[in-house]
């Protein structure tokens, strides 16, 4: 991970950002930008509407110049040296100056230029009506060019509340970069109103349907491979007979034909972690080295095995051991495709403290003294998001019980190896098997975090969202929209929630229309499916209720975004230790609005940072995305992100300009989506990202980022004294072990409505289906073997007092 650069922003020159901004006119076909040749002079040495701008260390010149394009007079920025930031000529952030816009609008920039330095970028600022003016967007990096070239791109559409924009070209690299005539134009709407091809109720709301062929194992990792099939992981499937067994399970499901093929797989892999490589391969690390024992004493252990599962093939190889075991680990990809991970259980059932790195260049887990360590431990599958500096933040999402001391919520800066808490994520403690997920588009460093629960204490799944803005200098959650409500299975048949009532088990997909699908979700600890499904839209942040998946979806259920922009969910495995073996398919509203764009040539699928990349479509589209696929278990994938493709059009051709920042976008396989005006997408093409970046050409440049999350407010953790694991207690899965098979899972707490009575909880247990329980040793400490016969909530036990 490269070191990271402070990046507070400088205003070289008033940057009138507090200025009171008249209301803008409407846009027109004419060119929206004033001087955009810079020959009327203005002040500060600089040309009429416009200004210097930048930040960091470097030194720098600005100067307008006879190397015109057109006319007599460019404008040129120049840096000589640079140790961290950049300088830019930008239109003046004024109403005289900065061209108007409409939300929901899209216009084509362009501008002429000569360049020395392959570390230039074009860059928007945009007028919020409420927060002022803030950094939107890089749009395109431009490659070096000895001689008068054209740079065209397309805005991605104006966010709700913006008024005005602000643009020019930064440089960020030693050299220089001179400019001219630039054009600003409103892009036309150029596509009619969908007609719906379903029902009315479909076209609102999509559709569920269960698919005729059941998943043939009980699969709880779900990974969406780069050739379009599905990785089903299953290990034992929490069964503890399978694990005595030895038989371990996992299936690869093809989505273009329905069917599925079972894969012989090596260790239990049961609760592991799991990452694509850059290459496509998956990663996948620890599991299930035992289950708990009869009497509680001992928890799950976790080995330090690890394999990686090839799709070629279709077949898994070891890797060297990790230094630590780790049942439920967090797995997260870095900028230059390692993969750094955190927390889970080691072999003796205790917290793992130890941080593990993969190396993509020597293809092997980094012996302990090679990785920095806190010491700290982050929990089970902690939700650990890496951030456009390198650095990341642990969202709060977690599974198990209570989250880490503190705010439940922290950036983690690997190379100085400091811990910074982050406020106001809500009720901290109650977001067990919550979602996190970076919101569309990756660019805006926003994560949105989604209900969840404690299976500890087991009260209601909770209602709760968050958002947080990683790119406010000191970042700290704020509340969002309540979840919606839908039906919950209460034992008895569904009834409408109440109250608060929200779910845990909580199922996020980024969607390639820029929205994110929230599913599935249970009440309580293993018990009480939720049903109710509802699309979050990051520009308004607001909730619409959509089609709720007619299958149950809680504990080790999961839900991800298929290449041809459907939506496949899995499993479900509540407390009586049943599995679900129904696949349900949501078809979004979006492919219901008519016919879909076609992506009809990828001209190279193999892209580099900062590339321009051209591909051809059937017809008109607003917008361009990469997506990574999903590697997803137990409400947790945080490597899923939705990184924008800016446009360049001429006709049928699109060009597509790719971030020079791998931590936006970092290396391996995405699907690319085009999309209409209408939000209807393309199916996927598959596309390989990968170094070198346009910013390897200067030793001394580093990702083109702006002033963001520099200075936290929260606590700061130095790395703690070294020590061997963290004390966890065997009960941490919520689960009574004294009651019945090691898969079954009696609740240590009941649900609050449960009166602390045999007759009561044995009613539950009833009303669940847990069927016979055998009592695990002598001890019964929820008295539901009160006649002591060794089999708990017998007719005896009920009617004894």
């Amino acid at each position: 991970m490269k070191p990271r650069r402070r990046t507070t922003l400088l205003a070289v020159g008033a940057l009138t950002a507090g200025l009171l901004l008249a209301a803008p006119q409407s846009a027109s076909a004419a060119n929206l930008v004033k001087n955009p040749g810079f020959e009327t002079a203005g002040t500060d040495d600089m040309p009429y509407c416009w200004k210097k701008s930048g930040w960091g260390d470097n030194d720098f010149t600005f100067s307008t110049v006879a190397d015109a394009h057109s006319g007599s007079k460019a404008m040129k920025v120049e840096l000589t040296r640079r140790v961290d930031g950049d300088r830019k000529a930008l239109i003046t952030e004024s109403a005289e100056c900065a061209p108007p816009v409409t939300a929901g609008k899209q216009y084509d920039l362009a501008l002429w230029y000569k360049s020395t330095t392959p570390d230039t970028s074009l860059t928007l600022f945009r007028h919020d009506t409420t927060a002022g003016w803030q950094y939107w967007t890089d749009l395109k990096t431009l490659p070096i060019s000895g001689s008068w070239a054209r740079a065209e791109v397309r805005t991605p559409e104006v966010p709700a509340g913006t008024d005005r924009i602000s643009w020019g070209v930064s440089v960020y690299g030693t050299g220089s970069v001179t400019t001219d005539d630039y054009t600003m134009d409103q892009v036309a709407d150029p596509t009619p109103d969908p007609v719906c091809t379903g029902t009315a109720e479909e076209c609102a709301n999509g559709r569920w349907d269960v698919l005729p062929t059941k998943n043939p194992v009980r699969s709880m990792h779900s990974v969406v491979l780069n050739n379009g099939k599905v990785l089903l992981i299953a290990g034992s499937g929490n069964s503890e007979e399978l694990f005595k067994a030895g038989t371990f399970t996992s299936a690869v499901y093809d989505p273009s034909k329905g069917t599925y093929k079972q894969i012989p797989t090596p260790k239990d892999m049961f609760c592991a972690g799991h990452v694509q490589l850059q290459d496509g391969r998956v990663l996948v690390m620890s599991g299930n080295k035992g289950y708990p024992s009869a009497d509680g004493r001992v928890g799950y252990q976790g080995y330090k095995d690890s394999y990686i599962f090839d799709p070629v093939t279709e077949t898994y190889s070891k890797t060297n051991d990790m230094n630590d075991g780790h049942w439920y680990p967090s797995a997260t990809v870095l900028g230059n495709g390692d993969v750094i991970s955190f927390g889970g259980l080691k072999e003796d059932s205790t917290g793992s403290v130890t941080a593990e790195r993969w190396s993509d260049a020597q293809q092997k887990w980094l012996p302990l003294w090679q990785v920095n360590q806190t010491w700290s431990y982050w929990g089970l599958y902690p939700s650990m998001i890496l951030m456009q500096d390198g650095r990341l933040f642990y969202s709060g999402s977690h599974v198990f019980g209570n989250n880490i001391p503190g705010t439940g919520s922290a950036i983690y800066d690997y190379d100085a190896n400091t811990t910074t808490q982050v406020p106001g994520l809500q009720n901290k403690d109650e977001r067990d098997q919550s979602a996190s997920v970076l919101l569309p588009p990756a660019q805006d460093q926003k994560v949105l975090t989604i209900g969840g629960g404690n299976i500890e204490s087991n009260p209601d799944g909770n209602r709760l969202t968050d958002i947080i803005d990683l790119k406010a200098t000191s970042p700290s959650y704020v509340a969002g929209p309540p979840l919606p409500q839908g039906t919950v299975d209460l034992g008895n048949g569904r009834v409408a929630e109440t109250g608060n009532q929200g779910k845990m088990y909580v199922s996020a997909v980024l969607l390639p229309d820029g929205k994110v699908l929230e599913t599935g979700g249970a009440l309580h600890n293993r018990a009480n499916p939720v049903f109710e499904s509802s699309i979050f839209d990051p520009a308004t942040e607001t909730f619409d209720p959509v089609a709720a998946d007619p299958e149950a979806r809680g504990y080790h259920s999961s839900a991800f975004l298929l290449p041809d922009g459907r939506v496949m969910a899995t499993g479900d495995n509540p407390g009586n230790g049943s599995w679900n073996h129904n696949v349900s398919i949501y078809t979004p509203p979006y492919l219901l609005k008519g016919a879909r764009p076609k992506i009809t040539s990828v001209i190279d699928k193999e892209w580099t940072y900062g590339d321009t990349q051209r591909i051809t479509v059937d017809r008109p589209v607003a917008k361009a995305q990469l997506i990574r696929p999903a590697a997803v278990t137990h409400s947790s994938d945080p490597n899923q992100r939705f990184v924008d493709l800016p446009l360049s059009v001429d006709g049928d051709n699109i060009d597509l300009n790719v971030t020079s920042n791998p931590n936006l976008a970092p290396p391996g396989w995405y699907m690319l989506f085009a999309v209409d005006a209408n939000g209807v997408p393309s199916v996927a093409e598959w596309v390989h990202l990968q170094g070198p970046s346009a910013l390897a050409a200067s030793e001394t440049a580093s990702a083109h980022v702006h002033s963001f999350a520099d200075s936290l407010d929260g606590a700061v953790q130095q790395p703690g004294k070294k020590r061997t694991s963290a004390k966890v207690s065997p009960t941490i899965a919520g689960c009574d072990r004294h009651y019945g098979t090691a898969n079954v899972c009696v609740p240590t707490a009941f649900p609050a409505e449960v009166k602390q009575t045999t007759a009561a909880r044995c009613t539950w247990l009833k009303e669940n289906d847990y069927g016979r329980l055998k009592v695990n040793g002598k001890d019964d400490p929820l008295r539901l073997d009160r006649n002591k016969d060794g089999v708990a909530c017998g007719k005896a036990d009920i009617r004894r007092r």
